[in-house]
């Protein structure tokens, strides 16, 4: 558990990429894809590629989960359609590789330098180095991109009563560098990335906390995940949507949380609402 003193009464959790800053997209087009490309070898496959990557991270369920689980998502989409077949293209994930990402708590860089240490295994190694060049990328390409409408807002409105965590499957250094940028590390009292342990470990937090006095605000449904088991509330960010969800939660939603009237029926209509937005199956399978 990540080691929080209570300040106040109610705790704020927040997803950061997709739900606080429009990054979703800039990393994964511009970051994350082209280096699945370059370093599992996939030039000329790269169209099917890209869209097994775009849909894993960005338009299904899977949106906002860990990069090493959801790699292994799209080199399986990949490597499955009957256009990749037909070129002759073999894809396969290294044991060693599917072994690390099923048996590590921490998926992280600094785990999987480990890993590499002791084992000196090429796979692992390749991961490693891909992993840090999607670092380096979004390091040179994801600047400027300001909060959504609201966010700031909405914090503003937070504080007085909740104390504020970033809960994400994000990189620290890139949180830190992200909420640094536009000024809203004033707002939260700790910062949880990928180091930390998952979404759901980082939450555990809500213990410190009276019931129903968590709230997890996400855009994906690994958030919500992290959310109920931990017996905490959700307040969704639906992906294309996201100034107005912003501005539900600012103008409604906060105000029901801190009154205790969020749960039942009211966050029951957000997550099917939520749930429409995201599909489970591929557009090329249908």
């Amino acid at each position: 558990m990540i080691d929080i003193t209570p300040q106040h009464d109610f705790l704020v959790g927040i997803d950061s990429d997709g739900c606080v800053f429009d990054t979703m997209e800039v990393k994964h087009k511009e970051c994350f894809a082209p280096n699945v490309i370059k370093y599992f070898h996939l030039a000329g496959v790269s169209k099917y590629a890209r869209e097994a990557c775009d849909f894993v991270n960005l338009y299904s369920k899977s949106r906002g989960i860990n990069r090493f689980p959801a790699l292994i998502e799209e080199l399986e989409l990949t490597a499955e359609r009957a256009e990749v077949k037909a070129r002759g293209v073999k894809i396969e994930v290294a044991k060693s590789v599917r072994d690390w990402i099923a048996t590590e708590t921490k998926l992280a860089n600094p785990a999987l330098e480990k890993a590499v240490q002791t084992s000196g295994d090429p796979d692992l190694m390749n991961l490693l180095e891909w992993s840090k060049a999607v670092n380096r990328a979004v390091g040179e390409i994801v600047h400027n991109v300001p909060p959504f409408s609201f966010v700031r807002e909405s914090l503003k409105k937070m504080i007085p009563q909740a104390d504020v965590l970033v809960v994400s499957a994000t990189p620290h250094e890139a949180l830190q560098r992200e909420w640094d940028e536009h000024d809203l590390t004033q707002y939260i009292v700790a910062i949880c990335g990928q180091e930390a342990g998952t979404k759901k470990e980082c939450l555990q937090a809500a213990k410190k906390y009276p019931p129903c006095h968590t709230l997890m605000i996400g855009d994906a449904p690994g958030d919500y995940k992290a959310a109920a088991a931990n017996n905490a509330l959700f307040f969704p960010i639906n992906p294309g949507a996201e100034d107005g969800s912003w501005k539900r939660l600012h103008d409604e939603g906060l105000e029901r949380f801190f009154a205790g009237t969020f749960a039942g029926k009211y966050q029951e209509k957000l997550l099917a609402e939520f749930d429409s937005y995201l599909p489970e199956t591929p557009p090329w399978k249908k």
